[in-house]
């Protein structure tokens, strides 16, 4: 076991948090309970690159209950919950390598120290664990049996890898399953990121104009929360179908570039790179506020931010300020990394209890697997492993539902029977 943590003194007070999530995660406690009896992950070593948190922690210590040697680093320089990483450390004997605020040299040498483990399975949020090891550490690639994926952002880069012929393993999109994007991804970013934006700024949403930049699963659920909050909500969109299903969900639906002179609070959402842009910033109006939920910190861009207003002066924590040529002052939250970790504590434990319920269940099934039981490319979770987890969840919640029926049953396999 190695670590570079911030301080191991931290460790009580993230054990204490730890628990708190736990009792929210009630599927995954279902599994881990289930490994510990099984062991079906002996022998197995596995290298996470993932946010550090309460909820991680708790999918960390289900995957060490099941036999597996684990390190973890983070998938971003600013989510890390130091005290999380320290009660990994010093409790669990888990080797975390994570620091909150870690500059670019320190993150890319975590990732570096969790290979060093020399993993058979990657567990990724963004793929930057994946990325390494195709560029920097290649002579690895043959001990890997395969790997898994949480992002949006991180399935597009696998996808555009295997296109090119350089993904040298299977990896499954954990990202893709239902149980994942229309409950994480929506409900939990839809949640986290207003509660960042709260935060970071305090201020009141009711009134003010809130542009969500882009309407996938992530896009709709900060709509939804703004609009609940008596924002007034307008959706910008580069593809026709989401746009329509925005315009018939009730938003106001324009181009962005309409969108930067009526908005008061910006959020991009989009998993693309330069969504909000110069002639954007130029247009904005004082005070503006400029907040990113997309994986990385590409979708707004802060070099024109800086060619506008300078070096910015930090008036809130996590909150910087810009000031333009004319006097408007524009803001931006989180350095422009994905603000609901950065600046708030990530999604809910009883949302990703889902999501790591499903990391959890596709590494078993990738080791039953076993090496060259994939083939090379992007997979889906098995349709059984996501309808688990949804039994599993509705179990846990103290919901039932109803069965077919004999009858029922017979309906539906026949073609004889009409109106």
């Amino acid at each position: 076991m190695d670590c570079d943590v911030k301080d191991l003194g931290l460790a009580e007070r993230g054990r204490s948090r730890i628990g708190w999530a736990a009792n929210e995660m009630g599927v995954l406690a279902l599994i881990k309970e289930r490994f510990e009896k099984e062991r079906p992950l002996d022998g197995l070593r596995i290298g996470a690159c993932l946010h550090v948190t309460t909820e991680t922690a708790n999918l960390v210590e289900a995957l060490q209950a099941g036999g597996a040697e684990v390190a973890l680093c983070a998938s971003n320089p600013l989510s890390t919950q130091d005290d999380v990483a320290a009660a990994l450390c010093d409790q669990d004997g888990i080797s975390v390598y994570a620091v909150k605020g870690e500059d670019n040299e320190s993150y890319y040498r975590h990732i570096d120290s969790v290979l060093d483990l020399k993993p058979h399975i990657t567990m990724d949020d963004g793929a930057d664990l994946v990325g390494r090891l195709h560029t920097e550490r290649k002579d690895q690639l043959a001990d890997v049996v395969a790997g898994t994926e949480e992002t949006t952002t991180g399935v597009i880069r696998l996808r555009a890898m295997a296109e090119h012929g350089v993904l040298a393993y299977p990896i499954v999109a954990v990202n893709d399953a239902n149980t994942k994007h229309l409950v994480d991804n929506r409900f939990g970013t839809g949640q986290s990121t207003i509660d960042a934006i709260l935060r970071s700024t305090n201020l009141l949403l009711a009134g003010r104009t809130i542009v969500v930049c882009g309407y996938g699963m992530c896009g709709r659920g900060v709509a939804s929360r703004a609009r609940g909050l008596g924002a007034r909500v307008v959706v910008t969109e580069v593809q026709p179908l989401p746009a329509l299903e925005a315009a018939m969900e009730g938003y106001t639906v324009m181009p962005l570039r309409e969108a930067a002179r009526v908005g008061d609070l910006f959020v991009t959402v989009t998993g693309d790179t330069s969504v909000i842009r110069r002639e954007h910033i130029e247009v904005m109006k004082d005070g503006a506020v400029l907040a990113n939920s997309g994986h990385f910190d590409v979708e707004i861009d802060k070099e024109a931010l800086r060619e506008l207003g300078g070096e910015p002066r930090r008036v809130r924590d996590f909150v910087d300020e810009y000031r333009l040529s004319d006097g408007r002052r524009v803001h931006l939250l989180a350095e422009g990394r994905l603000v609901n970790l950065s600046a708030a504590e990530g999604h809910p434990a009883a949302v990703m209890d889902m999501s790591f319920a499903n990391q959890a269940l596709v590494v078993e099934w990738l080791a039953k697997q076993g090496k060259g039981g994939l083939e090379r490319g992007v997979h889906s979770v098995p349709a059984d492993i996501d309808a688990e987890v949804a039994r599993l969840k509705l179990q846990a919640m103290g919901v039932e539902i109803d069965e077919l029926t004999d009858e029922q049953e017979r309906y539906l396999k026949s073609w004889e029977l009409g109106t």
